[in-house]
């Protein structure tokens, strides 16, 4: 297979928090003086239940947490100050590379065109990527529910390969989530490239190719 453009996820991908989410949540029920009444893992479990097309992560936090807090007897208000709390404890540039993450891009800006397609908004992923220091490195960056669709929606993809130039057979997307990544990689005709978190999972969809880490990413395992 000729590959010609390679498009990258950002979140779980590239980086991570240095400051896992479940502390700042934790730190903003303190912030605000109230037990905790759910766990972080409720929002990204519930996360497209609230989220709409150009919305600001720090919307849709506000929006979601006071029907968490209206679900649990507490007042809506409530809910919308620990989202506040939440964002005045987050840094959003406090973030780190993944193993192999750097020279990953790094091969790949040097031989093929490169993109990023990422579910997030602009004002939130490009304090990541500063923090980085890798915006530049990127031809095209496509933010998905704001620039197009979210993925999986094919949509994301094609706004990427247009501005490359790029045909979908011969780019590979890089990314964590089967629901996002390969199912979206998939969509829009691109061979996937998952990045495998747990060695023991028998994945649906299956992945063109399957990688343990970012390392194994800069090998160029579609060849």
């Amino acid at each position: 297979m000729t590959v010609d453009a390679v498009l990258f996820d950002l979140d779980d991908t590239l980086c991570e928090y240095r400051r896992p989410a479940g502390d700042v949540l934790s730190a903003a029920f303190e912030r605000v003086g109230v037990e905790p009444w759910f766990p972080i893992e409720t929002f990204y479990d519930r996360f497209e239940e609230f989220a709409r097309p150009g919305d600001d992560i720090r919307d849709l936090r506000r929006r979601s947490f006071a029907a968490f807090a209206e679900e649990a007897g507490l007042d809506e208000g409530v809910g919308r100050a620990v989202a506040e709390a939440f964002e005045a404890e987050r840094d959003q540039s406090n973030v780190r590379f993944l193993p192999g993450a750097r020279e990953a891009v790094q091969t790949a800006a040097e031989r093929y065109r490169v993109g990023l397609v990422t579910n997030g908004d602009p004002w939130m992923q490009s304090q990541k990527l500063a923090g980085l220091g890798i915006g530049d490195r990127f031809e095209t960056i496509v933010h998905g529910g704001h620039d197009a669709a979210y993925k999986p929606d094919p949509e994301p993809f094609y706004t990427a390969l247009d501005e490359l130039g790029v045909d979908a057979g011969r780019a590979v997307h890089v990314g964590n989530s089967l629901s996002a990544d390969v199912t979206g990689a998939h969509n829009a005709g691109l061979r996937s490239v998952w990045l495998d978190g747990d060695a023991s999972i028998d994945p649906d969809p299956v992945p063109d190719h399957r990688v343990e880490s970012m390392h194994d990413v800069a090998e160029e395992p579609w060849h």
